[in-house]
């Protein structure tokens, strides 16, 4: 079920209604009927993987009710095994059996040797990348006794699989948002305001943004070859506000959706494209998995302890590891290889945690030195975006060279393709608009709440007119759903 669908736009009100008439039931029941409505919400794509999440679930609810009574390290370390295997091999196993598979056999043909392998048509479950991590952080928060487990099957069920957030996250901590599950909700109609504000922004910039930006973006990666280096720098710069509109989008809806339940989720975009370098990019972009990596990998690695080859190796561990969890392909451990190469100077010459604070903190627009250095920060994730946005790295290399070719220097042109200047405007509003509330968790958090009653309505309808006016005939994904 997507969040820009018809379906949710009649699934959402119904369960919002049904969860607050059974508030006077009990906690139980409230916990139940969310469990529930999520495994409707997931099995809408396919029911078969409903039992996927349901076997995960069992796993690390027993294995970290087991862990609270285990003293004796080489069993705990067992029990941790066996939830790491389990989660982390079912994830292997749908994501990158064939990945692995043909990359063995290409490394084979090297040396003229060709195999015939199996190829096996395997379906990716939706989200098993965002739930597989969630449920993970679980079982180790309690080997490191940073957490107790919860006793309520019910609770940590609707934990694992709560709808707003589940096949696109964000990530969510058990010591965050299990607890929530664990104490009675009231209805809070200023927080179910806000959270619709955040389900209109974040549809404003999925349906508008970012399927706008998908028609010149596909048309131009999808004959890559016969375009001049400036138009495909062009898709490019459309594809990193397409993929921003994309997940920052799916994050808005899922958040603002949670808060007509009385969930807080974390925020997993801060406003990354106004960035001063690329620590703070990263420090600002999908929040919720960097974090993740921070504190399981990055972290019990070293992080920036230790010599200098220590901070490259756990550099590159992390975002290669990350660039992989986002696919099977090599142009994601590229990816992920580049912004390695991006972040180590910041890294080596302790420069990583400068910019801490939101650019222009105290004034209405940035200082000429924060403005390129914004500049600089958006080129190199632009350029990185081409290996993320490439069938392979082949066709990135063939992008690269064109980009930097005389062809830079002429005007861009999209065959078949008008009203170029029409997105443009729209991208240029979504920043404005990003801009003048960057203090806040999104958008328009303030920006319209603060204005007279009038003001604000006119302004909503201006933005639902923008949607009518720009979404697509047909229902487009999120672009994170493949990961």
């Amino acid at each position: 079920m997507l969040f820009n669908s018809i379906d949710f736009a009649i699934f959402l009100p119904i369960v919002f209604a049904l969860y607050w008439l059974l508030n006077r039931k009990g906690l139980w029941v409230q916990n139940l009927f969310i469990l529930l409505a999520s495994y409707v919400f997931y099995g809408w794509w396919d029911w078969r993987f409903l039992f996927l999440i349901f076997f995960s679930t069992v796993v690390d609810f027993t294995i970290g009710r087991k862990l609270a009574v285990v003293e004796e390290k080489r069993q705990r370390k067992r029990l941790l095994a066996i939830s790491l295997v389990v989660n982390l091999g079912l994830l292997g196993f749908f994501k990158y059996f064939n990945f692995f598979v043909d990359s063995f056999a290409s490394a084979f043909t090297l040396f003229g040797v060709h195999l015939q392998t199996p190829a096996l048509q395997i379906i990716l479950p939706v989200g098993i990348s965002f739930y597989t991590f969630q449920t993970l952080s679980y079982t180790i928060d309690i080997y490191r006794r940073k957490l107790e487990p919860t006793q309520s099957f019910v609770a940590f069920a609707a934990f694992v699989s709560f709808f707003p957030q589940l096949v696109a996250g964000p990530i969510e901590r058990a010591s965050n948002l299990l607890p929530q599950f664990l104490q009675k909700r009231s209805f809070h109609e200023a927080e179910a305001r806000d959270g619709l504000r955040q389900i209109l922004w974040g549809l404003f910039k999925k349906m508008v943004i970012a399927d706008g930006c998908a028609l010149y973006v596909d048309a131009i990666f999808n004959h890559a070859g016969s375009y001049t280096g400036s138009t495909l720098l062009l898709g490019a710069i459309l594809f990193s506000f397409q993929i921003y509109g994309d997940f920052s989008g799916y994050s808005d809806i899922a958040i603002g959706s949670a808060k007509l339940f009385n969930f807080k989720l974390m925020q997993n975009f801060a406003y990354p494209y106004f960035s001063r370098d690329i620590a703070e990019f990263w420090r600002r972009w999908h929040i919720s998995l960097s974090t993740w990596f921070r504190d399981y990998l990055y972290i019990p690695l070293g992080g920036s302890r230790g010599n200098a080859w220590q901070k490259v190796r756990n550099t590159f561990a992390i975002f290669v590891v990350s660039g992989f969890w986002h696919g099977a392909n090599w142009t994601f451990i590229v990816w992920g290889a580049l912004n390695a190469l991006y972040f180590l100077p910041l890294m080596l010459f302790n420069k990583h945690r400068k910019h801490l604070d939101i650019v222009a903190a105290d004034t209405w627009l940035p200082s000429f030195k924060e403005l390129i250095a914004m500049i600089i920060t958006f080129g190199l994730t632009v350029l990185a975006w081409v290996f993320f946005r490439a069938d392979s790295v082949g066709q990135a290399l063939i992008i690269f060279r064109r980009i930097f070719s005389p062809s830079i220097l002429t005007r861009p042109s999209i065959r078949g393709m008008s009203h170029l200047e029409v997105i443009l405007a729209l991208i240029l509003f979504m920043l404005v608009l990003e801009w003048l509330g960057r203090k806040e968790p999104y958008g328009i958090a303030k920006i319209a709440a603060n204005q007279p009653r009038v003001i604000r309505w006119l302004f909503y309808a201006f933005i639902i007119f923008l949607i009518g006016m720009f979404m697509q005939t047909t229902e487009s994904p999120f672009i994170y759903f493949q990961f």
